[in-house]
């Protein structure tokens, strides 16, 4: 029997969702920390202060593992993540338990949602535009299948573009990438005075982080150091500055 392409594996003590042969999110009951790569996308929330911690955007919002992380970071926080297919979702709220994060789930490709909000925020339609604003953008948007899983071409041009648009002033920007990180790299660094990466031992991944002056890795590796939720991960976990 062909495998179903958007399933739950369940080890009896963790679940994992996979998209088309795709490790794509980790939940283990009573946890919040992954021990994978999504502990490294969440970790720059704490480079912002608390009281800046109060809207996040996830693109690609998955099964949920960076939202749940970001609920712990950020308990007060508007969290809104945008999932192209609703079958994850329909999953994750099934057996990964995502209505307990209280995040506002939009179903919609996201460079669609992005120009969407692009064109809201220019004619006015927005209520307010604090309503148009993020302090924060988690991007972990992939395409493909397996091994061969990659950024879509929109990705980081004009994706990153119109993500940078919804960043309030001082917000710090987010995007795991693979093979594609030097190109990506290169369209964070034009926007944003600091660039770090970090790396998850056994991944591949690198996590880049775009923020203002001052953004480093040692700076954030000390935050992850200090906090009670992710120093766990500290041990896997690499920070370099770019």
């Amino acid at each position: 029997m062909e495998r179903p392409r958007v399933r739950i594996d369940d080890s009896g003590e963790s679940r994992s969702l996979v998209i088309d042969e795709t490790f794509a999110s980790f939940y283990r009951r009573g946890e919040v920390v992954t021990h994978c790569v999504w502990d490294a996308i969440a970790a720059p929330i704490l480079w912002l202060p608390p009281n800046r911690r109060r809207r996040i955007l996830i693109l690609g919002l998955g099964g949920g593992s960076v939202a749940r992380l970001a609920r712990a970071l950020a308990p007060d926080a508007e969290i809104v993540g945008v999932e192209l297919d609703a079958d994850v979702v329909r999953l994750a709220r099934e057996r990964l338990d995502l209505d307990e994060l209280d995040v506002k789930v939009e179903i919609e490709d996201a460079l669609r949602w992005l120009e969407r909000a692009e064109a809201e925020a220019a004619g006015g339609r927005a209520q307010s535009r604090r309503e148009s604003q993020f302090d924060i953008i988690l991007e972990d948007v992939f395409i493909g299948v397996g091994d061969r899983v990659h950024k879509p071409d929109w990705i980081p041009e004009p994706g990153h573009r119109l993500a940078f648009a919804r960043l309030a002033r001082g917000g710090v920007f987010v995007s795991n990438t693979l093979d594609e990180h030097a190109r990506v790299a290169k369209a964070i660094r034009s926007h944003f005075p600091a660039l770090l990466s970090i790396q998850t031992e056994d991944y591949d991944n690198h996590v880049l982080v775009g923020g203002g002056a001052g953004l480093s890795g040692t700076a954030l590796r000390r935050r992850v150091a200090d906090s009670p939720i992710l120093r766990e991960s500290l041990e896997i976990l690499s920070f370099r500055s770019r």
